[in-house]
């Protein structure tokens, strides 16, 4: 009797145990992160979109939000007025925020275009996501944008954009950082006009097409910097240009990248455009693989030297002269 009292209470002891450990733990979850979304209900939202709602207006203060694993269908939008937001996914496979709108696609009445076939706009100031697969899911229909960035000071570590044509649209005139992400498409499918850098990124082509088109804008001093990445392709696809120019002042650097062997011997396209061929600014510094070979490159792209790359580092691509619309402060991700 006396050792089945003694088992009893062993028992229930573990249980107040495990039980208090568990709302120690969630209490500490709770005080590191602001907000928590999870499709199952136990958490502030279920809805990303409401939780991106709550965040309170033009705040100092960094609101964080942790995504629990899930596909969340939504078409997202993070307003202006929504500044210094950091989402930070459980598990960057099993988080995707998905949609699959399109360009041409009629929505109450009205035909989408490029510009509204996003699944996420990030519209505010300071935006840092980590750990979250961004997806347009519509499939090979023409344009989808997967993600659309206009803020200034916007961060994407350890993330993925899937995504067929027009993946992911830098829109604005401000800064992106992109680390250690995995992008795929097939046409044009990095475009814009901001200053980005993607360092140690993944890029994957799924046609015989274009990875960048970029617009910067005239009197921008950097564009699109490529450093430490990977470019790979889908199995059949043998060529596929670096870049083509959407407006005629595109800038595009890739630096000691690895370029396979689905990389156009050529290099760059003009687009059909011979004029552009004197404005943009196309170049790669050392990289390696099949694809960098560069005896066939096009006349008009460049090989930097080592002093002409040694201006691409973060402090120099994202600060305030760097761009011919001013910006507020100089800008380094990495700090």
């Amino acid at each position: 009797m006396a050792n089945r009292k003694f088992k009893y209470r062993y028992v229930l002891l573990i249980i107040l145990l495990f039980a208090s450990s568990h709302i120690v733990i969630s209490q500490g979850v709770k005080n590191v992160y602001d907000i928590i979304v999870s499709q199952d209900g136990t958490s502030d939202y279920i809805s990303v979109q409401e939780a991106l709602n709550a965040v309170p207006d033009y705040s100092e203060k960094r609101t964080v939000i942790f995504i629990k694993n899930g596909v969340y269908k939504e078409k997202l939008i993070l307003r202006t007025s929504k500044i210094n937001v950091t989402m930070i996914g459980e598990n960057t496979e099993s988080v995707i925020l998905t949609f699959d709108d399109y360009s041409g696609k009629i929505v109450n009445g009205d035909t989408l275009t490029t510009f509204t076939s996003y699944s996420f706009y990030v519209q505010a100031d300071g935006f840092i996501a980590e750990n979250i697969t961004f997806e347009n899911s519509a499939g090979p229909v023409g344009q989808a944008v997967a993600v659309m960035v206009k803020g200034d000071k916007v961060i994407f570590r350890k993330c993925r954009f899937l995504g067929n044509q027009d993946t992911f649209y830098t829109q604005g005139v401000g800064r992106c950082y992109v680390e250690s992400c995995y992008i795929e498409g097939t046409t044009d499918f990095i475009f814009g006009s901001s200053i980005a850098v993607f360092e140690r990124c993944i890029i994957k082509s799924k046609k015989n097409s274009y990875i960048t088109a970029a617009s910067t804008p005239e009197g921008n001093k950097f564009g699109y910097v490529f450093i430490s990445c990977e470019l790979t392709a889908d199995e059949g696809i043998n060529s596929v240009y670096l870049g083509r120019p959407w407006r005629p002042f595109a800038k595009t650097v890739f630096i000691k990248c690895e370029l396979g062997k689905h990389i156009e011997p050529t290099g760059w396209h003009n687009w059909n455009k011979p004029d552009a061929e004197k404005t943009t600014f196309y170049a790669e510094y050392k990289c390696s693989g099949p694809g960098s070979e560069i005896s066939n490159r096009v006349s008009w792209s460049k090989q930097l030297d080592d002093t002409e790359a040694a201006e691409y580092i973060i402090e120099k691509i994202f600060s305030v002269d760097a761009s011919a619309i001013p910006f507020k402060s100089n800008w380094n991700p990495l700090e």
